[in-house]
């Protein structure tokens, strides 16, 4: 592949500038817990279903321990409390709490080295869960094998579930090989996850376990009919974040959209919030085999993409070190940018050809996810496909993982089967016409595309040497990100980020993160000379 010459010790030193601040702010945030968090361990532990008013029982367990005032102690002390007093399962004793006929504070104490062993035997039995479904994903991929290329990623979005199912088997028959259910507006500012299979939503269709176990159903029929694993895509961010992250490694989720900054830059949930949930949903998620998807191309969309450009790559960097503190591999981490600079600029193309290969030598590993252009589509439904066909010719030429396809009618409304079925055609044609240029071509040496890719990186890292001086929470409080400024103590969400006691346990974190390890070992051992396959 031809690569840009880049100065690798700025590499270096804004990767180094980037650890640093993931460190500062996890070490910050390290002695709070939030309701979502904890309402992900009861998840985790087996607790499932609504009350008599349709209120998720996760949320009626973790309401009434923050009630009591004890849940600092975490909701897996308390609930191991009360396994170990009455003989009940989780589901029974957070049934009984919706019933009230149980107060879990109030139980007989426990041996906590007993409540300990207890959750700790609870926990492993949910990562054995988690991990079968991994072995499943990739046991389908070797049987079936996995496309080399980029994966073709399209959206549904009707707001029935039952209809989604239909529009993505179509798209998986046209070629598609990552299929995103659209979340529907503002599901992510909801402090619950919704229950049961759906048939309305706006703009896209609520995530919720049902939904995701019948897409997922509808997929693998899918799959086997074409020959090859369909990926599955959702949401993992809001307030919610961790939560869906056990639904997702639940139901077998592929790819899950899983960023750090953008719930705090683009729904304005509290900072500190958003960067404890995403730490614990990246372990999960990590964990369970996912592919998480950033969302840096979100800030073109309200910044200039020529004069911002360096704010997508810092983030990536800053994205990349917190998923490495949640345990994460690199070829897990989709991180985010996009083509989205005004077509009318002089030479844009070699400019975004530019990021986009140094995004892919700056991250190697790395499945980027490359977004299509949407600021500047129009109604002109033809020049919109003509954007369109030029995103596709730097995905191939630059070697992107995830291929976001545009849609002609992006301007106009959510895409229909016919629109859809001409954007993978057309990304197909390319892939296919221009599937070795990237390797065939050379960039001239100081050249246009060289000086972009320079001059973009030597930004990003002065913005991120300036990050850490100045800590992350300061920074989005003058809003070097997007051009939006939010407060530490202002969001949604605030009141719901607790600080643990002394005796605070978790028995998930320490598992979670040796899954990754144990699973990183195992994968390496396998790609040695000899090593099982």
């Amino acid at each position: 592949m031809a690569e840009i010459r880049l100065d690798w010790e700025e590499v270096a030193a804004a990767r180094e500038a980037a650890r640093q601040i993931a460190e500062d702010t996890h070490d910050y945030l390290e002695r709070f817990t939030t309701l979502t968090v904890e309402r992900a361990v009861c998840r985790l532990l087996g607790i499932d279903g609504v009350d008599d008013a349709g209120v998720p029982l996760p949320n009626v367990v973790v309401d009434h321990l923050n009630d009591k005032g004890v849940l600092n102690q975490g909701a897996s002390h308390w609930i191991g409390q009360g396994a170990l007093a009455l003989g009940k399962k989780p589901q029974e004793l957070a049934e009984a709490i919706a019933k009230g006929s149980l107060d879990l504070s109030r139980v007989e104490v426990q041996n906590p080295y007993e409540v300990q062993i207890w959750a700790e035997k609870r926990a492993q039995e949910t990562l054995e869960r988690i991990r079968s479904n991994r072995l499943t994903r990739e046991a389908k991929l070797q049987e079936f094998g996995d496309h080399a290329g980029p994966l073709i990623y399209v959206i549904v979005a009707t707001g029935n579930i039952y209809e989604d199912i239909t529009q993505a088997k179509a798209a998986a028959k046209q070629g598609a090989h990552i299929i995103a259910v659209i979340r529907t507006t503002g599901q992510s500012l909801l402090d619950y996850v919704p229950y049961g299979a759906t048939t309305e939503g706006f703009g896209g269709t609520v995530a919720t376990q049902e939904n995701f176990r019948l897409m997922r159903e509808a997929l693998d029929e899918s799959g086997e009919e074409l020959g090859r694993y369909i990926r599955l895509c959702n949401y993992c961010s809001g307030l919610c974040m961790p939560e869906i992250a056990v639904m997702g490694a639940f139901e077998r989720l592929d790819v899950m959209l899983n960023d750090a900054l953008y719930g705090i830059l683009f729904r304005d949930i509290n900072m500190q919030r958003t960067l404890i949930d995403q730490s614990f949903s990246r372990m999960i998620n990590g964990a369970a085999g996912v592919i998480i998807n950033t969302g840096e191309d979100n800030y073109l969309t309200t910044s200039d993409a020529f004069d911002e450009a360096h704010t997508v790559l810092a983030s990536q960097f800053i994205n990349e070190q917190f998923a490495l503190k949640a345990g994460m591999p690199e070829e897990q981490m989709g991180l985010g940018h996009a083509y989205e600079m005004d077509p009318a600029l002089k030479n844009s193309f070699l400019f975004e050809l530019a990021q986009a290969q140094m995004a892919r030598q700056i991250f190697p590993k790395a499945p980027l996810k490359y977004m299509p252009p949407t600021k500047f589509m129009t109604g002109n439904i033809f020049k919109g496909h003509v954007q369109d066909a030029l995103f596709n010719m730097v995905t191939v030429v630059t070697h992107q993982r995830i291929q976001l396809l545009g849609m002609l009618t992006e301007a106009i409304h959510t895409p229909f089967m016919a629109d859809r079925a001409l954007a993978i055609e057309n990304a197909r044609y390319i892939a296919t016409a221009m599937a070795d240029l990237g390797d065939e071509i050379e960039f001239k040496d100081g050249g246009l595309i060289e000086q972009r890719a320079r001059n973009v990186l030597s930004q990003a890292l002065d913005l991120l040497q300036g990050i850490r001086r100045d800590g992350l929470f300061q920074t989005l409080e003058e809003g070097k990100f997007a051009g939006i400024k939010r407060s530490m103590e202002g969001g949604k969400g605030l009141s719901g980020v607790i600080e643990k006691a002394n005796n605070y346990t978790n028995p998930f974190i320490p598992l979670l993160l040796k899954e990754q390890a144990d699973w990183a070992e195992l994968k390496a051992a396998q790609s040695r000379p000899g090593g099982q396959k």
